[in-house]
């Protein structure tokens, strides 16, 4: 235990991920895409749209046609046919003639524009009267206007949103090479700890973290894979360990990770074939007697037992290291902060980073973030915050009204 809490900054902490390379990619439909990370780049074999099509209800018409007109004097157009949605036009638009056109349909040859049906009046089923100018190309999609052909659609290491699977199926793509979804065995440890289903004695608790742990995995986009609750005892908890493992990309025990002479994790660890602790302690607050090893090449994390703490260190530490697993960009791994102003004063301890829990508020279209303040055991903390504020480790503190970044819970 002599190497107990040889702190390490977050930094160094974060340059561990390096360590680590994205699973084996694997071919899935696109339907089944959503929420998984592209292992390939989609590049367009057709230009998108692959042919010029209006983008409005109303009549395709040379804009030339159209120049000047205005209500009180309308330009009057011949109307030479209609395009029927699917079809490619068999006729042609001259000077001083027009299309009957809905929105996505084709334009006929010689039309450059579509005026929209609500500047027109139909005189009967051949004329028009124009009651406002377009100009060349206005209400049109061009040709590889969308993308085209060649082009990088999506780069490798994105994740996949609905208008990513839907710009694969406008390409007529059927299957697409994503990464494997990392699995994480995810184990509670303590005597104190019980099940859900049963009402806890004094001195018990329901166990939490397993299933707030769980969803923080699948909303990172990982497998949750549960172990159950483990007594104080090393052999039992070895034993689940390997399990655990054998499994797991990753593993994470929540307990255990503090002093005292019932926490076993990091004699496990060092039972454990193949295991190397690199972290033991964070300079953060929570989350500071947090444990990173290695075993077999997988990263095996011992977090806090206080459900708080361990889920901050899960949203600000570990998961990075299932984003790496994933195969997400870099350029992408970076939480899109919130921008707000604090509501109160803010103080902090120099030589470590704080991440105090927020709530959101808007007033007169500004965000302001509200310190939620607690003890790490304490869920209503997080149940009430949006998200969380970054205090850096050589600040004093926050002043009441500075603008800072949200990350969001």
């Amino acid at each position: 235990m002599k190497d107990f809490f040889k702190v390490m900054d977050m930094e160094q902490v974060m340059a561990l991920r390096a360590r680590y390379r994205a699973l084996p990619d694997e071919a899935v439909p696109v339907m089944e895409t959503l929420d998984r990370v592209l292992a390939e780049e989609i590049v367009s074999d057709i230009d998108l749209p692959d042919f010029r099509r209006t983008t409005m209800d109303g009549y395709a018409v040379r804009a030339g046609a159209t120049f000047g007109a205005s209500e009180g004097s309308p330009a009057f157009l011949s109307v030479k046919g209609s395009v029927r949605m699917g079809e490619v036009p068999d006729f042609a638009v001259g000077a001083g003639e027009a299309a009957r056109i809905s929105t996505g349909g084709m334009l006929p040859e010689g039309a450059d524009a579509v005026v929209m049906i609500e500047h027109t009046e139909s005189l009967d089923e051949t004329a028009i009267e124009v009651y406002k100018s377009v100009a060349p190309g206005q209400h049109v999609v061009e040709v590889g206007e969308d993308f085209s052909r060649g082009e990088i659609v999506l780069n490798r290491g994105r994740r996949i949103r609905p208008q990513e699977m839907g710009v694969m199926s406008a390409l007529g793509r059927e299957m697409v090479q994503v990464y494997r979804r990392p699995v994480v065995g995810i184990i509670s440890t303590g005597d104190e700890v019980i099940p859900i289903d049963q009402a806890p004695r004094q001195g018990q608790i329901r166990d939490i973290n397993t299933y707030s742990l769980a969803g923080w995995v699948r909303r990172a986009g990982a497998v949750p894979l549960t172990f159950g609750i483990m007594p104080d005892r090393p052999e039992a908890l070895l034993e689940t360990c390997g399990k655990a493992l054998a499994a797991s990309d990753m593993v994470m025990i929540s307990g255990g990770s503090s002093v005292g002479t019932r926490d076993y994790t990091i004699e496990v660890l060092d039972a454990l074939p193949r295991s190397q602790v690199m972290v033991h302690g964070i300079s953060i607050s929570p989350g500071k007697p947090t444990i990173l090893a290695e075993t077999d090449g997988k990263p095996f994390w011992g977090l806090p037992g206080h459900v708080v703490s361990a889920m901050v260190v899960f949203a600000v530490i570990v998961r990075p290291f299932i984003d790496r697993l994933s195969g997400l960009s870099e350029d992408l791994e970076a939480v899109r902060a919130v921008p707000a102003r604090l509501t109160r004063n803010l103080p902090s301890a120099q030589g470590r980073v704080d991440y105090v829990r927020v709530r959101l508020s808007a007033e007169n279209g500004q965000l302001h973030a509200e310190p939620i303040l607690g003890k790490s055991g304490l869920i209503h903390t997080m149940v009430r915050a949006d998200g969380l504020v970054r205090i850096d480790r050589d600040v004093e503190g926050l002043e009441k009204g500075e603008a800072v970044q949200v990350i969001p819970l």
